[in-house]
């Protein structure tokens, strides 16, 4: 007979889990991702079984000055259409029946495992969102740095910022104006959104399809479908190549890394004017650190920390730009190659 598979918890997990007592205990989750950009996303249902169709405009009618007596020469605008696709972000959680009522609180144990998986989800949503891509990746969507990848040539790139760094160890900051109408999330025609959970409690799993064993062990089946629509590509801003070697130095004697306020302050002028929508910045923790502590220079007045109430209901602290929220995000990476 095969041996558990390494991807089910073990009487080792359990020995972790276990308090002094005999409890469940509560687990530090040291594997945490802060992905915020989650709390943000308005989402509507697509119109498609697979995710949603967005009708866009591709030109303008041309208007003629005429003079008098004389006709003018019918226009029209176009219109184009794009397909935004949706994801099927799906895991399963299966425990041996032993394993599970090893310390007689089955349901706590199952608990602290259904959390593990959830952030995993979470995880993989963020990630997704900042780098998915169906080019290698068929199965994902497309996220926003596959939408955002060159500094000229492409429409998106009126909407990237070069911040000068070089290499492979530069980050970006993303600025997104989120609306129903511009950009937002989708789940597919019919389906439910949100993370689904489902207890499919006890039943047959086979350990080995060599031999036909099989025991007996709790299921837990997650999924999500989801995907981004961007019906307005000028409601995303990228900042990209900021050096984050040259970051450690920020406020120091020799300061090398970007002007971040330069930076964020061009990239609101190239959202659209007249609002309609919330704007967000969006970058990792070792960007937001830096910015952090540009708060001591007396001159930046428009960087400011603010209370605010968080999806939980809690209040915390806020980093804000010019009113507008710089939100953490551990799904960006430190080590993104320089765009060009």
């Amino acid at each position: 007979m095969a041996a558990l598979g390494s991807n089910m918890p073990t009487l080792l997990d359990i020995a972790r889990i276990m308090d002094p007592n005999g409890n469940v205990g509560a687990v530090a989750e040291i594997m945490q991702n802060y992905n915020d950009i989650l709390e943000d996303i308005p989402w509507t249902q697509g119109n498609l079984p697979t995710g949603h169709q967005l009708n866009i405009r591709t030109s303008l009618p041309t208007p003629t000055f005429r003079l008098l007596n004389q006709g003018v020469v019918p226009a029209k605008s176009t219109t184009g259409q794009i397909v935004e696709g949706c994801a099927i972000l799906e895991a399963r959680n299966q425990i041996d029946k032993n394993v599970a009522e090893l310390n007689g609180n089955t349901a706590a144990y199952r608990m602290s495992q259904d959390k593990g998986f959830i952030e995993g989800l979470s995880d993989g949503l963020a990630d997704a969102l900042i780098y998915g891509d169906i080019s290698s990746d068929p199965e994902q969507f497309n996220g926003l740095a596959s939408r955002y990848y060159s500094l000229s040539g492409e429409t998106t790139s009126a909407q990237v910022i070069d911040a000068g760094g070089t290499g492979s160890d530069n980050t970006s900051i993303w600025l997104v104006g989120w609306a129903m109408d511009k950009v937002f999330g989708i789940f597919p025609k019919g389906s439910k959104a949100g993370l689904q959970h489902e207890d499919l409690g006890l039943q047959d799993v086979i350990t080995s399809t060599t031999t036909g064993a099989t025991m007996r062990a709790y299921i837990s089946w997650y999924q999500w479908m989801c995907g981004i629509a961007i019906a307005d590509y000028r409601n995303v801003v990228r900042i990209a190549n900021v050096d984050v070697s040259a970051l450690a130095t920020a406020s120091d004697t020799s300061d090398t890394s970007a002007n971040l306020i330069k930076y964020m302050s061009m990239a609101i002028d190239y959202l659209p004017p007249g609002g309609g929508y919330r704007p967000v910045f969006y970058m990792n923790r070792a960007t937001r650190s830096m910015l952090r502590v540009k708060l001591m220079d007396k001159t930046n007045v428009h960087l400011s920390v603010n209370d605010v109430v968080g999806a939980s209901g809690l209040s915390r602290k806020e980093l804000q730009f010019m009113s507008i929220p710089c939100r953490r995000v551990d799904s960006i990476l430190s080590t993104e190659t320089a765009l060009t």
